[in-house]
C-alpha cells in the first residue's frame, strides 16, 4: 500500500472533484444524507469500530486516546483493516467520510493513521 493520500471529511460537507475514492468509515449510515449526495464509493463496515466500542466511547468518561488504543486493537485483531487496505490499492487520492462532529478526533483519523503505519 503505497503512493496515496488519505484526507478526512464530514459526510455533511459537499463532495469535491478532488476527493478521489470516497469511503464511508462509519458502521452506521449517517442520518439525513442520501446515497447520491454522499457520493460514497465504498463502505467497509468491518473496518469501523464495533458497536460495543462505539457505545463505550460515546457513553462518556472515556478519552479519545483510550478509544484510539482500543480501536487499534480491534483493527489489529480483525480482518476489516486488511480488507480495506487491499480495497484502497491503486487509488492515489482517498477521502474517508464520517458523520463525526470532529473528524480528526474520530475513528476516521485512527483508521487513517493505522493504515499509514502499515505502508
Amino acid at each position: 500500500m503505497t503512493g496515496f493520500v488519505i484526507t478526512i471529511k464530514r459526510v455533511y460537507d459537499e463532495p469535491a472533484g478532488d476527493d478521489g475514492l470516497r469511503v464511508l468509515v462509519d458502521r452506521l449510515w449517517p442520518r439525513g444524507v442520501s446515497n447520491e449526495r454522499a457520493a460514497i464509493a465504498a463502505w467497509p463496515k468491518d473496518a469501523a469500530p464495533t458497536a460495543e466500542l462505539r457505545q463505550w466511547f460515546h457513553g462518556g468518561g472515556v478519552s479519545f486516546e483510550q478509544f484510539a488504543v482500543r480501536y487499534r486493537d480491534e483493527l489489529d485483531a480483525g480482518e476489516g483493516g486488511a480488507d480495506l487496505s487491499a480495497e484502497l490499492e491503486g487509488h492515489d487520492r482517498i477521502t474517508f467520510v464520517t458523520a463525526a462532529t470532529d473528524p480528526e478526533r474520530s475513528n476516521a483519523s485512527v483508521l487513517r493513521d493505522w493504515l499509514s503505519a502499515r505502508r
